[in-house]
């Protein structure tokens, strides 16, 4: 009873350290949220600069003598390099390569559907090819070669490879300069068979700013977005990754420890479903704010997010041992909590894929997952073995009804 009683002062302090946690989350939030009005842009930052790249080796002219063009990272490695002199707009995209296609789009309202692309690749003979298609529709067939809206001039498209990256050169003749422009990237690791284009392994549509220059690109603003990110991935990691598991861990292998685990369960899952709550919301924030169209991350986070809210609720919701929905109520507890922390560790690979995370976030997030690991396999080969030891216990000895001793007043008469 004294463990319990000091238990239950604990509460109070608990409580006031969730209501901190939540408060210094949130302020984060509006930490990312104050700029100066351009954050839907994607720009870089003084920590994501554009590689210094010699153009003279491996670009025609007038692609190779350009200079003071504006770099800015858009997505994974890609970098949408752009100069503007009179109503020209010279465009160098570059990205990751090794076979296949990659493009960029030009649509009116970030969709696919309507868009102009110019889409490059080295074919299997290693000639190099750049065409406008015209995305008409979603199927392949809609997808039409030489066709698009994108106001080419006369000098030629240039494509071509530098080490390993490939490199996508346009001249646009336009006289309504570009703006704030919903632009679109994709590739496939397929060559395209007759001009027609297989379909893309990833995309992303982004609002890219035609019209800042080069000290834009370091801006203040910038750097909120690319540390909102950072905390995203921060907040996501420590409370889907580390705390919500280890929560997990005490319920299964420590409720011989009486009720002080039941305390620890409660704490780690509250907390952790306070930093999941920031992760999603730090998340739509960046959606909204830098319109990266990542749908598969966007809606396993969501889905996560709804069974965390199912696992507090049952918190709640929990009957009483002898009732006869106690079996119903923890087999839902616990597949709906393995089901949050799966698709919460496969969201967090995706997310980190989908951001081009540095080998440090990888190798980071591989030795948690590592540790969790081998402290679950090491508790359940620990638990199995005391099971085993259970059932291989004699049964406890059953001692026959005592006999009757006493004297009786029944007792034949002779």
């Amino acid at each position: 009873m004294a463990n319990l009683s000091s238990l239950a002062q604990l509460w109070p302090f608990f409580v006031r350290i969730c209501i901190l946690s939540l408060v210094f989350n949130f302020k984060i939030i509006a930490l990312g949220d104050d700029n100066d009005g351009s954050s839907g842009d994607f720009t870089s930052s003084s920590e994501t600069r554009c590689k210094n790249t010699n153009f003279q080796i491996f670009l025609p002219p007038p692609y190779q003598n350009i200079s003071s063009t504006i770099c800015k990272p858009v997505w994974h490695t890609y970098e949408l390099r752009y100069t503007k002199n009179d109503d020209t707009t010279t465009i160098i995209l570059s990205a990751p390569y090794t076979v296949g296609w990659v493009g960029i789009g030009f649509s009116r309202d970030g969709k696919m559907v309507g868009s102009s692309a110019m889409v490059g690749w080295i074919n299997k003979k290693g000639h190099a090819k750049i065409k406008q298609y015209y995305l008409r529709g979603n199927k392949s067939s809609e997808v039409i070669v030489n066709k698009g809206e994108l106001p080419l001039n006369t000098v030629p498209a240039a494509v071509a490879t530098n080490g390993a990256e490939i490199y996508l050169a346009f001249q646009l003749q336009t006289t309504v300069p570009f703006g704030k422009q919903p632009i679109l990237l994709a590739f496939s690791t397929k060559h395209p068979h007759e001009h027609h284009l297989s379909k893309h392994d990833d995309e992303t549509s982004i609002i890219f700013d035609f019209t800042s220059s080069s000290s834009d690109s370091k801006d203040s603003s910038s750097n909120d977005l690319v540390q909102m990110r950072k905390n995203h991935g921060i907040v996501g990691v420590i409370g889907w990754g580390l705390i919500l598991p280890v929560g997990a861990i005490v319920a299964r292998y420590f409720k011989h420890k009486e009720p002080i685990w039941f305390y620890l369960h409660s704490i780690f899952q509250f907390v952790g479903f306070v930093f999941g709550l920031v992760t999603v919301l730090l998340g739509l924030q960046l959606h909204s704010k830098m319109h990266v169209h990542i749908p598969a991350h966007k809606g396993i986070g969501i889905f996560v997010l709804v069974l965390s809210i199912l696992q507090v609720l049952a918190f709640f919701l929990r009957p009483n041992r002898d009732s006869k929905f106690r079996k119903i109520w923890n087999l839902y507890h616990g597949w709906f909590g393995r089901m949050a922390l799966f698709f919460a560790a496969l969201n967090i690979v995706l997310g980190m894929q989908a951001a081009g995370a540095g080998n440090n976030w990888k190798t980071s997030y591989g030795f948690l997952v590592g540790i969790i690991l081998v402290a679950v396999i090491v508790l359940e080969v620990l638990a199995y073995l005391k099971r085993s030891e259970k059932r291989s216990l004699p049964p406890n000895f059953q001692m026959d009804p005592l006999e009757e001793t006493f004297p009786s007043n029944n007792l034949p008469k002779g």
